[in-house]
């Protein structure tokens, strides 16, 4: 089993709850952006002391995913570590009996790229749709400054409302739900 480790990187990203994603889809498909997909993919998040732990298997992602962000309206910096994986099953038994599941999230998930802009929508079991916004520099060296600018740019164009900003993960609300 081989295993791909890439380096911390910082992300600003936004998440939104949304009532057309077909409005957001034909803006992605016009502006020619790349499509990776639609990826159906199952988010194990596991009981961890600091920041979130997550295990994501999807027929497109698989990876081994540590992040800490704090939850707030609107952009939000997140720094994360990813782990590629060529088969999730083993490791997600062995976190499951060592440290334990927080909770599962399940969605469909539309993939598409502008430059090292990343966006999804995506269709939330328990929860609807959402749309993300994810300008990292992982790929590129980019400030801080222009990552934010870019979110904005789009949040614009996507004519996203503030009031339909999300501040916590699927993870947060779907807890919220069962407390």
């Amino acid at each position: 089993m081989v295993f791909l480790f890439l380096g911390m990187a910082l992300n600003i990203e936004i998440k939104a709850k949304i009532t057309r994603p077909e409005f957001i889809r034909s803006y992605l498909t016009n502006s020619n952006a790349e499509f990776r997909g639609t990826d159906f993919q199952t988010d194990t998040y596991f009981k961890v002391p600091n920041g979130r732990l997550k295990l994501r298997e999807g027929n497109i992602e698989n990876n081994l995913i540590y992040y800490e962000r704090e939850n707030t309206p609107g952009a939000k910096e997140s720094n994360f570590r990813l782990v590629r994986l060529p088969d999730s099953k083993g490791l997600k038994e062995v976190l499951t009996k060592s440290i334990g599941i927080k909770i599962v999230v399940r969605k469909k998930r539309e993939i598409y790229f502008i430059k090292n802009v990343k966006f999804h929508i995506d269709e939330v079991e328990g929860l609807g749709n959402f749309a993300e916004i994810e300008a990292s520099d992982l790929h590129a060296d980019i400030s801080k400054k222009e990552l934010q600018k870019q979110c904005d740019f789009y949040l614009s164009e996507f004519r996203i409302k503030e009031e339909d900003l999300v501040s916590g993960s699927y993870s947060d609300m779907l807890f919220a739900q069962f407390k």
